[in-house]
Order: structure tokens, then C-alpha cells, then sequence
């Protein structure tokens, strides 16, 4: 999100520049990324975390450049408290918001409330809070306020709206204002939608509603989505008259399912779903309302409506200093804490000897803060992480090795050698990827993100493909990644954790590991390279598996269905499928908007760890020298070069040293469907140079071998 500088300075005096005062909010976690324009136009690029809803506006920014700084933090005014006659914005603020209720009253009539509010759901919406104002002239908001709303890419719409954008980027507190003489009975409900109920969105969306979703409703019908968005019908327009300004504390839980049910994000939602301030609905409202008077003109009608159904307070934290210099490592004296924690709004009451423990209340704007390890993690970043001491933890006891630590470190070596780096993808999928890339049950959170992250991985290959994809669109063409890593399954009703591993490399970063002079398939085009390829990433997944004491492996084109059927195979060992590899599928590569073919491998380390790490065996070097036969075989398509192996090594030769393909030729005078392979062995023995006899007798055995699969030699 943007923040406007000259926004955050209204509410603080400092003495640094921009550019300091970025790195130093950035230095206690209210990450600033870059900043954009000069002088009253800068603006701050801000990375806020999804923890911190009370630091998503300037006065919450301004509230951690005052503690950082050390210096006074100013009432909330605005524009339009001070043409409401509100105090001296130099003053110093309390602990809590300014109240601004007094201001507000010396503009508002002698009128009855003019609304009734009641809420069915007090569960879900403790806090309900309204303000009315009439005889209002909407127009064009003034140039100061529009300007900074364009500042933080915001787009003016009117004065009235504006006044609630406005607020919302001021103190981060989401408010909405009706059509009031378009609302039915003089009086807004807060319920359960009914089934099939309609609501026409702000956005000019008609949707329907359900009984899972919380509702703003007059006397006849809804009028707002709780949380998330207003309705089309009692927005403001320019014939609007009279006004009526909510703000209220909706369920972070029923806000998030709400706008995931009906696919919409807004800025108030994005806000609630984390946890706003239950004490600011009042003043938001009053904000509002100052800022309309300014810029509409018109009266207050009555007093504020404020119901509150159920009080929200946080229970105090016990803090104490033995913890934390036992988590921090550093000899912080109880007053030190103390007035750290209580220029970030806390309030701290000592207890016990010599300040060793404090009661700390935590404000009402810092949801996030609930254990006592929170508030020493407040401690240590506005004490400066820079500061500690670099000092190592200390332990007893012997360094206990993880399980299959060896032959993972091991395994990592070879990716690394072969040119694969190293990568980290998130845990979590969406449930399409879940059934697309696996089979396996899965682990539904509870709480999820987004909808794109709503399992646990079930599967290892979602987050290559979005790791390759991710470089892809950068011009990152040779790209080589690997990951190490759990997968997360129900089993039997039980919740278990298999260790995987997963290979992605793009065609291009494999074709430079061809032989220089092309590849060994002497036919040519595309699907010749590509074929190629795909040998040349076999060769590191072998490579990879000859880490483990898994013996020999067999090939199978039983591959999952977002491979692609002819360049992809499944390697068993012992009988067990011990990874799958190969080109993922075109509609796959289409689907992840891949600008390039990808080869993925996916190892079950398991299964590997059960077999072991590869224990090296030393031997003398022969001392006899090998003799190498070539055989030349006409094959149908359907024999492969597994078949051919098996069919040799089944002859269990004791002067078989190795068994390779040479070269494959397609075309010319080899009909179609017929494939021409050149075959070499390498003969050796270990009692003496072989003799002619020797060797032909052997050769003679291969060839019958071959010609058993319908092989025919060629001269």
C-alpha cells in the first residue's frame, strides 16, 4: 500500500528526512519498500504485515514514528475537527484516541436520535455506531483532501465518500454512509441474510445472499454486506439530502468467509478480516462527520447511536524481565521496558520488587499482542535488533544429528553439482492443485489466506511450477531448481508428514548440457530435441538416485497425467515406484501460463531413506583391457530401450561390463513405425584377454537375446 509522508506528519513533529525516516520504520517492521515523488508529494511503498492492521494508516505509522523517535504523538483532528472547533492539534495525545465528542456536540441540535439500531447478532457484531447529518450538499471534495487520496492512488468520488476513504487511510478504521432518506423504517437491523435474499452490491453486482452472511439491513431488505461492501440502492448521490454514517466491529472470521463466498476484496474488508480497533467506532464515526459539515455543509441530527451488545477487552499480559533477557539476551532494566512499552500505547503497572514483572493492558488497536512473548518481540524491535549483542545459544548435552541428515546433505551435494539451486515454496495449495497433482487426502485449513492456499501440499510440484513460472516472467529462460521438503496426507485418519523431494529445470537451462555438436538422435527437428531433453534430465535424476543403495532401477511410462505420455517415466526400485519425471503436459504448461517446455521429477524420500545411502565401493582398476561390439537393430516402435536391457542383462554374462544406446535414426529406407538403434557393449573379463571365441560367443547370445524382442540386426 502507499502512505503519504506529509500525511504521517501531521500527526508528528520529526527532525529527519523521508529517506531516514523510511529506514527506520523499516527497521522496526513497518517495512517501507521504496518512495516515490518529493517534498509534500512523497510517497511511501509500504509492506505492512498481515498482523499489523493498526500500522495499514498514517496515524498508526505516525504512532510508531513517535515511539521510535521519542516525541509526542497529536490528537487526531483532521481538517474537519478543527472546523469543528476541536483542540489544539499540538497537544499531546493520551494513551486512547482524542475523544471528539465534545467538538462534535457544539455543532449537532437538540434532535432525538433519528435511527434505531438493532443488532441480532451480538456475537458477530458487538459494536454498532451511527451518526446522522442533514441538509448536506454533495459535491466534488475540496483539493487538499482529494489530492491526498490521488496521492495513495485513491480515486475521489464525492465529498461525502471521500470523507469515509479519507478516515480509513487516516486511522485505518473502515466507515460507510447511506442515503438516509433511501433506507426503509428508520431503523438498521444487523441479521442473518434469508436464503435467496438479493442485494445489488456498490460495485452493480445483484447477488444472492445466504444465511451464512451477516447483513446490514433496514426494515425491508439488506443494504450492505457487514464488512465487506454497501449496497447499490441507499448509496450517496448527488440528490442525497440527508446522511447516515455507520461505523461498527464485524467478526474477522464472518468478514473473510463473506467476501471469499461472493469473491470480493475491499479495503474495509482487507482491514476487518485482521482485526480492527473495537474503541474507534465512535470517533471514525465522528471523523466522518466532521469532515462532512466541512465539505457538505448541513447539521448534525441528534447525538452519536452507539450499541454495544458485547465489550471487547483484551486481558492484560503479565510481563516479566527475567524473560526477557533470558529470549533477548541483553541486561534491560525494568524501566528501560517500561518506557518502551509505553510509548507504543501500552500500559505497563509494575509488580513486584524492583519492577522485575508488569501488568501490561494492551491497547485496543493491537489485536495481535495476546502472549507475553509478543510483547517482548514489541521490546526488542523498537530496542533495535542492531543492537544485541551477536552471542551464541548455549546448550548441554551431545548435538543430536536429525534422521537421515547424511544422505539428505548428501543428496543436496549432487543437485548442487549438477546445477540445480536450491529453493523454498509455501506449504500451502489450493484444493484444484491438491486433486490435479495427487491423489492423497487432504489437510483443509481452518484459517486459510486465500483460496489459493487453502490445503496442505499434497504434493511438491504446484509450487516448482509456480517457482519456474515465477522466473519465467522475469526473462529468467535457465532456470534449475530443487526443493527438499514434507508433504502433508491423511492416512486412515491420521495426519502424516512424508518427506519428498522435487526437481524443475526449463528445456533451455537442459539443452546446454548437450553434447556440443547436437544431440544423439541423428534425425532432426523439435521433437527430436525434445526428446533429447528429456534424456539429458533422466541422466540427473539417475544421477541423483545413485546417492541411495537402491540397486538397479527399472523405467515405466505409468506416469501421473500432467506429464507428458511420451517424454516422462516412473523409477522403480525393489518393485516401488521411487520418483516420477519427465516433460510436464502441454495443457498443464498451458494452463500455469509457461512461457517454455519444463521437465519436473518428483522423489519419494521415504521410500529412499529406507535404502539407504550409497556405500562406496573401491576396486583395483582391471588388468585386462575391454573389447566394445556395436550392434546395429531394426526395432518396432513399441520396443524400447528397457526391454532391451532387461532381455541382455537377463543373460547374466559375467563379461558384460555395460550395455548403452549409441545412436537412434527414424526415416529413410526404416518404414514407419520402425525405429534403426545402434547398440553398444563393452566386454571384459577378469581371468585373462578374452579371445575371439570368447567374444563371439557372447556377441552371439546378445544378438539372439535382441532378435527374441523382433529385432532385426542390420549389416
Amino acid at each position: 500500500m502507499k502512505l503519504s509522508a506529509r500525511w504521517i506528519r501531521d500527526f508528528v513533529d520529526l527532525s529527519v528526512d523521508d529517506r531516514r525516516l523510511a529506514e527506520d520504520l523499516t527497521g522496526v517492521g513497518i517495512a517501507v519498500e521504496g518512495i516515490g515523488g518529493s517534498g509534500a508529494d512523497a510517497v511511501f511503498e509500504m509492506e505492512i504485515g498481515t498482523n499489523r492492521p493498526d500500522a495499514m494508516n498514517h496515524y498508526g505509522v505516525a504512532r510508531e514514528a513517535a515511539a521510535i523517535y521519542d516525541v509526542g504523538l497529536k490528537p487526531l483532528s483532521g481538517f474537519g475537527l478543527q472546523a469543528a472547533g476541536a483542540s489544539d492539534p499540538g497537544a499531546e495525545a493520551p494513551s486512547k484516541y482524542e475523544k471528539t465528542d465534545a467538538a462534535l456536540k457544539r455543532c449537532s441540535s437538540t434532535e432525538s436520535p433519528v435511527f434505531m439500531i438493532t443488532v441480532e447478532e451480538p456475537q458477530l457484531c458487538p459494536r454498532f455506531s451511527a451518526r446522522a447529518v442533514k441538509n448536506v450538499k454533495i459535491k466534488p471534495s475540496s483539493e487538499k483532501i482529494a489530492h491526498r487520496l490521488q496521492l495513495i492512488d485513491q480515486r475521489p468520488i464525492s465529498n461525502a465518500v471521500d470523507a469515509t476513504n479519507y478516515v480509513l487511510w487516516e486511522i485505518g478504521k473502515p466507515t460507510h454512509v447511506f442515503d438516509m432518506d433511501l433506507l426503509e423504517g428508520g431503523r438498521l437491523i444487523i441479521r442473518k441474510a434469508k436464503a435467496g435474499e438479493k442485494l445489488k452490491t456498490l460495485d452493480g453486482v445483484e447477488r444472492t445472499l445466504s444465511p451464512e452472511d451477516l447483513v446490514v439491513a433496514d426494515a425491508m431488505r439488506p443494504v450492505g454486506l457487514a464488512g465487506v461492501i454497501g449496497g447499490y440502492d441507499t448509496m450517496i448521490t448527488d440528490k442525497t439530502k440527508n446522511i447516515l454514517i455507520e461505523s461498527a466491529w464485524w467478526d474477522p472470521l464472518t468478514v473473510r468467509k463473506t467476501a471469499r463466498r461472493h469473491g470480493i476484496h475491499t479495503d474495509a474488508s482487507h482491514r476487518f478480516e485482521r482485526g480492527a480497533d473495537f474503541e474507534s467506532t465512535v470517533l471514525s464515526c465522528d471523523l466522518v462527520a466532521a469532515l462532512i459539515l466541512q465539505s457538505c455543509g448541513g447539521e448534525l441530527i441528534g447525538d452519536v447511536v452507539d450499541v454495544v451488545s458485547k465489550k471487547l477487552d483484551q486481558a492484560p499480559v503479565v510481563l516479566r524481565i527475567s524473560e526477557v533477557r533470558r529470549i533477548l539476551g541483553e541486561r534491560m532494566t525494568g524501566g528501560h521496558v517500561f518506557r518502551i512499552l509505553k510509548k507504543l500505547g501500552f500500559t505497563p503497572v509494575p509488580e513486584g520488587e524492583e519492577d522485575a514483572e508488569f501488568r501490561v493492558q494492551i491497547p485496543s488497536w493491537r489485536l495481535d499482542v495476546e502472549r507475553e512473548i509478543d510483547l517482548i518481540e514489541e521490546v526488542a524491535r523498537l530496542h533495535g535488533y542492531d543492537k544485541f549483542e551477536n552471542t551464541l545459544p548455549a546448550y548441554s548435552g551431545a548435538v543430536i544429528e536429525l534422521p537421515n541428515a547424511a544422505v539428505n546433505k548428501a543428496l543436496r551435494t549432487r543437485a548442487l553439482a549438477l546445477g540445480y539451486n536450491e529453493a523454498v515454496s509455501l506449504t500451502f495449495i489450493s484444493n484444484a492443485d491438491a486433486e490435479r497433482f495427487s491423489s492423497a487426502s487432504v489437510l483443509e485449513l481452518e484459517n486459510p489466506l486465500s483460496e489459493e492456499a487453502r490445503v496442505m501440499r499434497t504434493s511438491m510440484v504446484p509450487g516448482m511450477l509456480d517457482m519456474l513460472a515465477w522466473n519465467l516472467n522475469r526473462d529468467v529462460e535457465d532456470v534449475r531448481l530443487f526443493e527438499m521438503g514434507c508433504v502433508y496426507e491423511m492416512r486412515n485418519g491420521e495426519r502424516v508428514e512424508p518427506d519428498r523431494a522435487c526437481l524443475g529445470a526449463t528445456a533451455s537451462s537442459l539443452k546446454r548440457s548437450l553434447p556440443v555438436g547436437g544431440a544423439l538422435d541423428v534425425s532432426k527437428g523439435e521433437s527430436a530435441m525434445a526428446a533429447e531433453v528429456f534424456r539429458a534430465f533422466k541422466g540427473d535424476i539417475e544421477s541423483l538416485l545413485a546417492t541411495f543403495e537402491c540397486g538397479p532401477l527399472n523405467f515405466d511410462r505409468a506416469t501421473a497425467d500432467y506429464f507428458h505420455p511420451g517424454r516422462s517415466a516412473r523409477v522403480l526400485a525393489n518393485g516401488s515406484v521411487v520418483a516420477q519425471f519427465g516433460q510436464i503436459a502441454e495443457s498443464v504448461k498451458a494452463e500455469r501460463k509457461l512461457r517454455q517446455d519444463v521437465f519436473l521429477a518428483e522423489f519419494d524420500l521415504d521410500l529412499l531413506h529406507g535404502f539407504g545411502a550409497r556405500k562406496v565401493k573401491i576396486a583395483a582398476l582391471p588388468k585386462y583391457p575391454a573389447v566394445e561390439r556395436d550392434f546395429s537393430f531394426v526395432f518396432a516402435d513399441k520396443v524400447e530401450f528397457e526391454a532391451m536391457r532387461n532381455a541382455v542383462g537377463g543373460l547374466r554374462l559375467n563379461v558384460l561390463r555395460s550395455f548403452v544406446p549409441v545412436e537412434i535414426f527414424r526415416g529413410g529406407s526404416i518404414g514407419a513405425g520402425r525405429y534403426s538403434i545402434l547398440l553398444r557393449v563393452k566386454l571384459q573379463s577378469e581371468e585373462g584377454t578374452l579371445r575371439d571365441d570368447q567374444i563371439a560367443a557372447a556377441s552371439e547370445k546378445i544378438v539372439m537375446a535382441l532378435q527374441g524382442l523382433g529385432g532385426i540386426q542390420r549389416a
